[in-house]
């Protein structure tokens, strides 16, 4: 079973009831899934971006990625309907428990001047989103065999409907907030 998951069951669930001060385990905020997503600008001009960022996205999550599409042209960014644009992955149950792990403790301590993620990237329903500048936090990702570096989404989708009780589930599985507190 993954180390997160019987986190949860076992630290997680007795301190997010004294939070909320709710003891139905059913009704306490958790983690439904996490989404990555790619966005490939440059697969306009190189097909083959895509097809690496999808082998990376793969490597990361352990699970085959999906490849999206523009749903609609735009002639600015010479951009037709259908074209390749990005790729994205969902993660549920156990794999979204071990990606969320690898993330914590391998991933984001990796990153050159980290000082915490940004504690106020919640959408007001109780999802939090995030954005890593390139892949190679990761250490599935062999340096050597990269080309080019390409940044990813992460977006944390929970049950709840309340941004406090979301940051608290999160912040209980060990998410680095980055203290804004003391800035005027």
């Amino acid at each position: 079973m993954a180390r997160m998951l019987d986190r949860y069951n076992a630290e997680i669930v007795p301190q997010l009831a004294k939070f909320t001060k709710r003891e139905n385990r059913l009704s306490l905020p958790r983690l439904s899934k996490i989404v990555l997503n790619m966005g490939v600008g440059k697969a306009l001009q190189d097909k083959e971006r895509i097809k690496h960022a999808a082998d990376h996205l793969g490597l990361i999550t352990g699970q085959r990625a999906q490849v999206t599409k523009a749903r609609m042209a735009v002639s600015g960014f010479r951009l037709r309907e259908g074209n390749e644009i990005g790729c994205r992955v969902t993660l549920r149950g156990k794999r979204m428990f071990e990606f969320l792990d690898r993330l914590i403790n391998v991933a984001l301590p990796r990153i050159r001047d980290f000082r915490g993620v940004n504690p106020k990237s919640f959408d007001g329903n109780g999802n939090y989103s995030m954005g890593l500048t390139e892949q190679l936090v990761f250490p599935e990702i062999d340096p050597d065999k990269v080309s080019f570096t390409q940044g990813m989404d992460i977006t944390f989708v929970t049950n709840t409907k309340n941004d406090s009780e979301a940051r608290e589930l999160l912040r209980l599985f060990g998410m680095p907030f980055r203290d804004d507190s003391n800035k005027s």
